[in-house]
């Protein structure tokens, strides 16, 4: 049963000192819409119009393909055009030698229509034959100079183009897979660190992975805390995630940057989702649907600039998708995904946020907290849980007296839940999905 949102000031029961709030910076609402991203698959053939109306209601601002031998973008100019998406292209899976200046026009074509975000590497060089560049092939000679060859290139030639060179490379993916240490865990590889490749070469502005949520090797079931682990760039990650592609890589533990400098790095994730039925049934659509939102919401607070969920569509891969392969049977993703971003829309750009002074008493673990700032000044707080079952009541204190707080529930509709004046105190029932506080 959906667990309700209980959403009321109860000063009279609580008498928590204004001393135990402390104070948050606010980061502005479109700075977390513009993180919300997913894959599609318009180069393998997907209806770029048939998804038009689609990506318009769930509220995704990027989407992330490749060229995988297709280097026709119409279909991805006509999503920027009618919905305004934003699009990161890369050479896709089997790079080879063609597909390096391949990529260098398919991005000057998506940049002189202001569709362009960034251009990516190769996808996952241990899978789907590797990548043949230079007359070798990865797979083949068992050695990833090819992969490191290819990316070393591709960034040299963006950054040297008067067009493109404004724009970030993301770093290929998997680089936890490398043979031999040729340093693609590196965006630079550093003095000392007794690579093949050269100290001081270059591959990339941004570090990119496929931190999928559940692994069954790694990670095996469902857990609380799924998606807030999985976003964790450091070790304490339990899945395939950023420390273990570049802070010791997964296959041979060649060493890259440590923890602390992994919390501090840019990053993206270029893939990410499960699929409905995954973990021996335990992902239902409902599960799915929540573990998006929180998702997006956990990788944004953790540090990830964007978050592509693998994918828009399902496709043969399986029920990944926030819509059926038919492009019109919806899945409750897409249903809580447009809530979410609709009861967060926010006209214009905020300027420089501003504080809250706010605390949660006694905060569970799984309990989660994000602070952000509309362009009219008010804040939009949410919290969520990652509980697998039951809930928790928490309570809110806020530093002073708010004027006026609209509560929401992205699972239940767009339409407030509560509204509360003149408090500076509530509680909220949170398991397994966001409330969404607007503060005024």
């Amino acid at each position: 049963m959906k667990k309700i949102l209980l959403c009321g000031a109860i000063a009279s029961l609580f008498s928590l000192s204004t001393a135990q709030a402390e104070n948050v910076t606010a980061r502005p609402v479109n700075d977390f819409l513009e993180s919300i991203g997913a894959c599609v698959h318009v180069q393998h053939g997907q209806d770029a119009s048939k998804m038009v109306d689609l990506l318009k209601y769930v509220g995704i601002r990027n989407v992330r393909d490749a060229a995988d031998r297709n280097y026709d973008m119409s279909g991805l100019l006509l999503l920027h055009r009618e919905v305004g998406v934003k699009v990161v292209i890369g050479p896709g899976s089997g790079a080879r030698d063609e597909d390096l200046p391949a990529t260098l026009v398919m991005a000057k074509q998506l940049h002189e229509a202001g569709a362009l975000l960034a251009i990516e590497g190769p996808n996952e060089p241990n899978n789907f034959g590797g990548v043949t560049y230079q007359g070798e092939n990865s797979n083949s000679v068992k050695s990833w100079m090819p992969v490191a060859k290819f990316q070393r290139d591709l960034y040299k030639a963006v950054k040297e183009d008067g067009q493109l060179k404004k724009y970030p490379v993301y770093s290929a993916t998997e680089m936890g897979a490398q043979p031999d240490n040729v340093g693609l865990q590196f965006l630079v590889i550093p003095e000392g660190a007794g690579t093949l490749m050269p100290a001081g070469t270059r591959y990339a502005d941004v570090l990119n992975v496929h931190n999928y949520m559940y692994h069954e090797a790694m990670w095996p079931g469902v857990h609380d805390n799924q998606i807030w682990s999985s976003a964790d760039p450091t070790s304490e990650c339990h899945i395939d995630g950023l420390y273990n592609n570049n802070g010791r890589t997964w296959g041979k533990k060649f060493a890259g940057y440590s923890n602390e400098q992994l919390t501090a790095l840019p990053r993206v994730t270029t893939e990410t989702g499960v699929r409905v039925g995954d973990s021996n049934g335990a992902v239902t659509e409902e599960v799915q649907a929540n573990n998006y939102i929180n998702l997006y919401l956990a990788q944004f607070k953790r540090g990830w600039s964007h978050t592509f969920i693998y994918e828009f569509l399902d496709d043969p891969d399986g029920s990944f998708g926030f819509y059926k392969i038919d492009y019109k049977t919806p899945r409750k993703a897409s249903l809580y995904l447009h809530n979410l971003t609709t009861i967060l829309t926010d006209k214009g750009k905020a300027a420089k946020g501003k504080d809250l002074s706010y605390s949660i008493k006694d905060q569970p673990v799984t309990t989660h907290d994000l602070l952000l700032q509309r362009n009219d000044g008010s804040f939009a707080l949410i919290i969520w849980g990652e509980r697998m079952t039951g809930s928790d009541a928490i309570t809110l204190q806020l530093g002073k007296k708010c004027k006026e707080i609209t509560c929401y529930d992205p699972t239940l509709g767009t339409e407030p839940t509560r509204k509360l004046d003149n408090t500076d105190n509530t509680t909220l029932t949170i398991s397994d999905h966001p409330v969404i506080l607007i503060l005024k």
